[in-house]
């Protein structure tokens, strides 16, 4: 990684420099705003021995380095090191207090996440320790992990509430997560959650909890102006399909639109509720099958696989490959959270979806990138090296393949990460 003189005499640099001597450019010339599908997914055009101009923090120009323009802007030497989009990272838990190793061992010692959840751990445990933290504690905490997924390449990422459980603490979830978005210059988008997890107060009375969801507490969101959009879990043991299409449809109205946590752990219909109101995304998709992929093939909504979530918890694994197969767009995210995927580093991520989920490196980079960005509804400025798109890119180190990213697992790849046109 960068020395700190380094990111100094970086960041005295204007905002538009050239990037010299790039081993490898990936490049967008249509300038991407939709998510790509199926075979599309493996396409990944590049120039070999390149330049990359960014003017006023956005991409503007590139090409060759055999007709470099003769020029006065100043230039940072990549050194043969690659250039890639920064990642986009559409579902993330990233604001949170306390951690929950002792879960982890629980798992060890043979209790099912579904068995500790019974016993009052998982989601309501965290709940119980959020509604314990001040708000102040709660951000200087995020920030931390903000920086973290930064430095590891994110350059755009979606933000959950849903560890409140409850009307004040949902709220300072998200006043955190409004307060991370002017932070940095990572993109933020904010996901009203409070439907995760049923609280112990309405232990027994669901719709009940759903009811006061819907009426007194999202009328607060949207009045605070605090969610771009709106989430229900919609699993075994948690949230059913009634209550979810229930809860989707409050949200229209306000303008909301629904991403649906679906079929973790079970064939939930919870995809089907997602399609049917017209969510952005289903996320999870470890239990898919032939109606699953008809639904989302007759939609707009975009499939986001987790597969770390699944390593963590030992689960299966969504069906990547039968869904790409089928052509649906397919998006990679890294589910950072305290519970199922304590880990935000989405290189980590590519690495599983092409040992686990048989994903082209190609396939897995879109699915992390431009897929990533529609996921979370930023395609249109964040997603890929296009002009005019923010300049969001990552200098890795040089590189014999693309395969490389995802074979070297344990490996720290990135060399810088510039987004908005600055150095981080």
């Amino acid at each position: 990684m960068s020395t700190f003189a380094d990111l100094l005499q970086f960041r005295m640099q204007p905002r538009t420099f050239y990037i010299t001597n790039i081993g490898r450019l990936y490049y967008d010339e249509e300038g991407l705003t939709a998510p790509l599908k199926g075979a599309s997914m493996s396409q990944l055009p590049f120039i070999e021995s390149a330049w990359l101009l960014i003017e006023n923090g956005k991409f503007h120009s590139w090409g060759s380095m055999s007709l470099f323009p003769e020029t006065s802007i100043s230039a940072h030497d990549a050194t043969n090191g690659w250039v890639i989009p920064a990642w986009c990272d559409s579902h993330t838990h990233l604001v949170y207090a306390g951690s929950r190793e002792n879960e982890f061992v629980a798992r060890i010692n043979g209790l099912t996440y579904e068995e500790i959840a019974q016993q009052g751990g998982g989601i309501i445990n965290s709940a119980l320790r959020l509604r314990n933290t001040t708000e102040d504690q709660l951000y200087d905490s995020a920030l931390i992990r903000l920086h973290e997924i930064i430095q590891f390449g994110t350059g755009a990422v979606e933000i959950k509430s849903g560890y409140g459980l409850d009307l004040e603490s949902e709220l300072k979830m998200l006043r955190v997560i409004r307060r991370l978005k002017s932070a940095t210059n990572c993109e933020i988008r904010s996901n009203f959650l409070a439907a995760h997890a049923v609280p112990p107060e309405y232990k027994g009375r669901q719709d009940d909890y759903v009811n006061h969801i819907i009426n007194d507490m999202l009328p607060k969101v949207v009045e605070e102006g605090l969610a771009d959009f709106i989430d229900v879990f919609c699993d075994r043991g948690f949230f059913t399909q009634g209550n979810t299409e229930k809860i989707l449809s409050a949200g229209m109205k306000y303008g909301l639109r629904g991403k649906i946590h679906a079929n973790e752990l079970d064939y939930s219909g919870g995809v089907q509720a997602g399609v049917k109101y017209g969510a952005l995304s289903v996320d999870h998709l470890e239990c898919v099958g032939e109606a699953e992929i008809t639904a989302l093939l007759n939609s707009q909504t975009i499939s986001t696989v987790l597969p770390s979530t699944s390593f963590f918890l030992k689960l299966p694994y969504a069906p990547a490959r039968k869904m790409i197969d089928a052509g649906l767009p397919l998006s990679l995210a890294t589910d950072y959270n305290p519970g199922s995927s304590p880990s935000g580093r989405m290189s980590f991520i590519l690495s599983l979806a092409c040992i686990h989920m048989n994903m082209l490196p190609e396939e897995a980079v879109n699915a992390a990138t431009i897929n990533g960005a529609c996921a979370m509804g930023v395609e249109m400025e964040f997603g890929s090296i296009a002009k005019n798109k923010f300049a969001n890119c990552l200098i890795t180190q040089p590189l014999e393949n693309l395969a490389y990213i995802p074979y070297s697992f344990g490996s720290d790849l990135v060399k810088k990460v510039i987004l908005k046109g600055e150095m981080q």
